[in-house]
């Protein structure tokens, strides 16, 4: 079993940034998959980013590209997603997911085995 918890969330205004650490237990963390979604409101969860078990690979989606920077440190069991640049669209509740059956990074809300209670992302314009 694997917890999750996020970190890092609150109000930025337009244009500024915000560091979310997700720390993770357990002692195969280094193992997973590891993904960031977010949840706006009255909208389906979507994907954000995500990053293979060893860092090396990372994908994103099209509306952060760019401006969203996902890593991770197994030393620490922690994964961060660097946001700038932040927009009035990208308020939501971010989540952090791990997948215990997939090793790289996956958009697939489905291949998440593991979800932290999330941490509320505000943009002010």
């Amino acid at each position: 079993q694997v917890q999750l918890v996020e970190s890092g969330g609150g109000s930025v205004q337009a244009g500024g940034s915000l560091r979310l650490s997700c720390a993770a237990s357990g002692r195969t963390f280094s193992n997973y998959g590891m993904g960031w979604f977010r949840q706006a409101p009255g909208k389906e969860r979507e994907f954000v980013a995500g990053i293979s078990w060893s860092g090396g690979i990372t994908v994103y989606a099209d509306s952060v590209k760019g401006r969203f920077t996902v890593s991770r440190d197994n030393a620490k069991n922690t994964v961060y997603l660097q946001m700038n640049s932040l927009r009035p669209e990208d308020p939501a509740v971010y989540y952090c997911a791990a997948s215990r059956r997939i090793r790289y990074p996956s958009s697939d809300y489905a291949a998440y085995d593991y979800w932290g209670q999330g941490t509320q992302v505000t943009v002010s314009s």
